[in-house]
């Protein structure tokens, strides 16, 4: 079952690059932007991280921190990070966090079905609890999107 605006967000800790570890607990009182991506260093969700990279700044004005979630172990993580120049935290979901928000889902390609990591993006305001939801990504102007989200969150 898939998490809903209004929903409590569900509890997560996870390594992250730069040696950071990012949890629901450590970002209690501030707002954030959870969002999941399937691979790093792929043609979209490098064009996802570098939006969400743009955006950086006007979200940091606002006090909205931005966290990319994946199931790529932490050594690749890391080399997207770098090669981008990532400033925010991507997280590796080794501990079913993207079961947790729903959004490791059966997907299905040339006839063969299989597990993996829809695109999502949730909002999460300061008292933890789900502010926006945005199922089945499309990355063009979706950082912009994001962004016009949170500077709402007030």
């Amino acid at each position: 079952m898939a998490v809903q605006e209004g929903d409590q967000a569900p509890d997560f800790s996870m390594a992250a690059s730069g040696g950071r570890t990012v949890s629901r607990a450590g970002m209690q009182g501030r707002p954030f932007v959870l969002y999941f991506y399937p691979k790093a260093d792929t043609p979209g969700c490098t064009k996802q991280a570098c939006a969400f990279q743009e955006a950086l700044t006007e979200l940091g004005t606002i006090g909205v921190e931005v966290i990319g979630v994946s199931k790529d172990k932490m050594p690749a993580i890391e080399r997207f990070a770098d090669k981008y120049g990532l400033k925010f935290p991507l997280a590796s979901d080794q501990s079913g966090v993207a079961e947790a928000f729903g959004t490791w889902v059966e997907k299905s390609m040339y006839g063969r079905t299989y597990l993996g990591m829809e695109r999502a993006t949730f909002l999460i305001d300061r008292n933890g609890r789900v502010a926006h939801v945005w199922p089945k990504v499309k990355v063009p102007g979706h950082a912009a999107e994001v962004l016009q989200a949170a500077k709402a969150l007030g």
